[in-house]
């Protein structure tokens, strides 16, 4: 046998309930009874609600109601055969005069009893279950309509009353099922006064389960809206996913943390009798859903799910007079419990000294009542403290059989929380480990529950936050290069980049989620804003999003100012502006300070070789002990492509011309020429392995004319160019005479950067360098004798863009 029980969202729509039917018709064999459970239509319960209140307070529940019962009249219309609508039709209008007869009794007497708000609420699932029973007869199906008030019976705690198992039992066991459709009304049953009472929230999710024990079924079928219990909120996380099957403790630990697939104490007869409950979704009924059973192992996931309640109230109590006090917690929990107030968690100090506890948002007021009342004469004379009430706070739970004994979860939890800034009020974790839970603030619980079910792997793919800084030739190369490799980061490293911002010097655009796309034609073409940095990134800070990240594809020193707002809001930044870790000292170690109190990511490679793992190289060969005793090297792309294009019958101005063209320099070819990038890349290595060097630390020698440098434009610059020919070539043709060449070389030795340009022979290691490549040696302690070189491109968009890519993919391994 097979209880089947359908949601208000099952029954409330004409898709949801053809669907219904084709379910049932998939399920009913005929040498079988099989009991279908329904609730009201979706909203109606609500509806009845509303309307007692406003009867209640003496106001018009007229148009509430026409509502209700046109929406029922609409749904018999539709999908009923004009020859069986009537009886429906009469059915509904005399359910809801009745209903409207109580709501003028409130009215006039100014009082709704639960007994009277019991009976009301009744109306929704008896109207729903006959609506149900003759559409399955109208399509030839043998169903008939089975008040469930017949068959449970409960005391008189109306509005949530204790099921009276042994009557119950009795009258399931005297049921004379045949081999039928049993559409059974769920939520309600009756007390031995013959008074309608209700079985609570998830009423009807009990009632299938109490059918389903007292029957000794084979399985349950939950039927909603939903493909299953999800691994967090789709709502909130849009990797969450279905598990496929759950056990009874792991299922009742996410509904009591906030899954709302099913009520957890509702479970319980179907826990008591071993019979399996099935979570499936009505609209997609071809999907598993999620089986829910005594031992799920089929999962090897340490993790089953992330689940919050996302209004609840911290209550904190201290006080030097609690410490030894005896029977301080039961006199606490007791006087909460006299006002039926639920305690969600509890912590208390190993000193006694304080103990905090968090209750349901609307159980503030009552447990304030209880506390005051319990501890009057202690609060007055100062042995407790005035309570302290936070209730803007949320939540957060993972849950998991597997996370017993397994050691490094919590670290997980609690590092994926702290690394996207998000504060851990209180903890929670029972010895049994297979809960952990966090109180955080309420406005972080998005981001909390994005991170936390990235990091411990239960979504497929992990989601990164970017926001650009920068469209001019990196920038626009990197987004080419993320355009082209969503789908391989995705497939093969498990990784997704979603922009959620966009600016330069003059525009900005801010996305939402379902806009984001690496076309910058089309995503920075349109409603544009006027740039303003701070703006900018304060606006997606708001949002709160998980796994931010800033990327910096520009050289401004404007950006540069606004990095400690970054990493004091949480957010990673990636890289290629030189101009932050270049500037003072104590501006870098600023920058080092505030990554590492904010646990941030700070990630600069392209800053010194573009592309080339200069600086990862080197942070290894320090990270590890090795001394450094020498670096060599050409850091500029540039020049060395300028070097190395100026021979034959080419004008110094003609090749620098070229390799601004071919976007090797910077817009202004003397940020290169000056030797001040180099410098820079220099500095910014000598700072890597500890030297506190200033700029002014770094000796150069100038190669350009200073008429050259001071020239008022860049026109003016290459005209200058010209007239100094002379100049340089007399440094190409010495080179060329001897069969050398030009390089521009720094060396960092005993502490001091020296750059100047030689001229070099076959014999020194740097003289094969071609094109636009960068070269470094390091010589180290364990390189002595043949130093460790790293050569390559130095210079140009993509190569610095794949840098920047690189980094970027970096922090999410982070």
């Amino acid at each position: 046998m097979k209880i089947l029980k359908f949601g208000g969202t099952s029954v409330g729509s004409l898709e949801g309930l053809r669907n219904v039917k084709s379910i049932v018709e998939r399920e009913f064999k005929t040498n079988e009874p099989l009991i279908v459970v329904c609730s009201a239509l979706s909203g109606i319960t609500n509806t009845l609600v509303k309307a007692s209140e406003e009867a209640l307070n003496q106001n018009d529940f007229s148009a509430i109601l026409k509502s209700a019962e046109e929406k029922h009249y609409q749904i018999i219309s539709e999908l009923l055969p004009r020859t069986a609508q009537n009886p429906l039709l009469m059915m509904v209008k005399v359910s809801f005069n009745e209903i409207e007869d109580i709501l003028f009794s409130v009215k006039n007497l100014g009082e709704l009893s639960d007994r009277i708000k019991d009976r009301l609420l009744s109306y929704g699932e008896q109207m729903s279950s006959k609506i149900v029973s003759a559409f399955l007869q109208s399509e030839n199906f043998p169903a008939v309509f089975q008040d469930s008030r017949e068959l449970i019976a409960t005391d008189s705690h109306f509005g949530n009353a204790n099921v009276d198992s042994k009557k119950t039992n009795e009258n399931l066991k005297n049921w004379k099922l045949e081999n039928q459709i049993y559409v059974v009304t769920g939520f309600i049953a009756k007390d031995k006064n013959d008074d309608t009472t209700t079985l609570g929230r998830g009423g009807s999710d009990y009632t299938a389960a109490i059918l389903g024990s007292g029957l000794q079924a084979d399985e349950i079928q939950i039927w909603t809206d939903v493909d299953g219990f999800m691994t967090a909120d789709p709502r909130l996380v849009k990797n969450a996913f279905s598990q496929p099957e759950l056990s009874y403790q792991e299922a009742m630990e996410m509904s009591y943390f906030g899954a709302k697939v099913i009520y957890p104490p509702t479970m319980i007869p179907a826990i008591e009798s071993q019979i399996p409950i099935y979570i499936k979704n009505t609209f997609k009924p071809d999907r598993a859903g999620t089986l829910i059973h005594q031992k799920s192992e089929a999962s090897g996931g340490l993790i089953k799910g992330i689940v919050s309640i996302e209004k609840t109230c911290l209550i904190n109590i201290t006080g030097n007079g609690m410490i030894g006090m005896k029977g301080f917690s039961g006199r606490l929990f007791n006087a909460l419990a006299r006002y039926e107030v639920n305690v969600i968690l509890i912590t208390q100090a190993s000193s006694e000294h304080s103990i905090s506890f968090v209750v349901n948002f609307e159980d503030e007021k009552k447990a304030s009542k209880a506390i005051h009342e319990e501890f009057d004469f202690e609060i007055n004379a100062d042995k407790i403290d005035e309570p302290q009430f936070d209730n803007e706070l949320s939540i957060i739970s993972v849950v998991g059989e597997n996370m017993k004994k397994t050691r490094g979860v919590s670290g997980k939890f609690f590092s994926a929380l702290g690394k996207n800034g998000i504060n851990i009020i209180a903890i929670s974790q029972g010895s049994s480990e297979l809960n952990i839970s966090a109180v955080i603030e309420r406005n972080e619980l998005s981001k909390a529950l994005n991170v936390v079910h990235d990091s411990l792997l239960l979504s497929p793919v992990k989601t990164f936050n970017v926001m650009f800084a920068g469209t001019g030739n990196i920038g626009k190369e990197l987004f080419h290069q993320l355009e082209r490799e969503q789908k391989n980061l995705k497939d093969n490293h498990q990784i997704k980049i979603n922009v959620v911002g966009i600016t330069n010097s003059r525009q900005m655009k801010i996305f939402n989620h379902s806009e984001s796309n690496f076309d910058l034609d089309s995503s920075f073409g349109s409603e544009l804003q006027k740039a303003d940095l701070g703006e900018f990134i304060g606006s997606i800070s708001d949002k709160n999003l998980p796994n931010l990240v800033f990327v910096d594809n520009t050289s401004s020193e404007e950006v540069v100012k606004e990095y400690p707002t970054l990493f004091n809001n949480n957010i990673s930044v990636v890289t290629c502006n030189k101009k932050g870790n270049s500037s003072s000292y104590e501006q870098y170690s600023q920058f080092k300070r505030l990554v590492k109190k904010n646990n941030v990511s700070f990630l600069y490679e392209t800053n010194v070789g573009a592309g080339l793992p200069i600086i990862k190289t080197l942070n290894d060969l320090w990270i590890s002990g090795d001394e450094i005793l020498k670096i060599e090297a050409i850091l500029s792309g540039t020049i060395s492509y300028i070097f190395n294009n100026y021979v034959g019958d080419k004008t110094f101005a003609e090749v620098v011309r070229t390799a601004q063209e071919l976007g090797y320099t910077e817009p202004d070819p003397r940020d290169d020429l000056n030797g001040m990038d180099f410098s820079r890349k220099m500095l910014i290595l000598g700072r890597e392995i500890g030297l506190p060097l200033e700029m002014s630390d770094v000796s150069i020698k100038d190669f350009l004319p200073e008429a050259c440098l001071k020239a008022e434009s860049i026109s003016a610059f290459y005209e200058e160019l010209e007239k100094h020919e002379p100049y340089f070539s007399s440094f190409k043709n010495e080179a060329e005479s001897s069969g050398r060449k030009l390089r521009l070389i720094g060396v960092l030795e005993d502490g001091k950067i020296n750059i100047e340009v030689q001229i070099v022979d076959a014999n020194h290691p740097f003289f094969g360098l071609s094109g636009s490549d960068n070269i470094i040696s390091f010589t180290t302690s364990r390189y002595r004798n043949t130093p460790l070189v790293v050569k390559g491109p130095g210079a140009g968009a993509e190569v610095t863009a794949a840098g920047v890519f690189a980094d970027l993919v970096r922090v999410t391994a982070q």
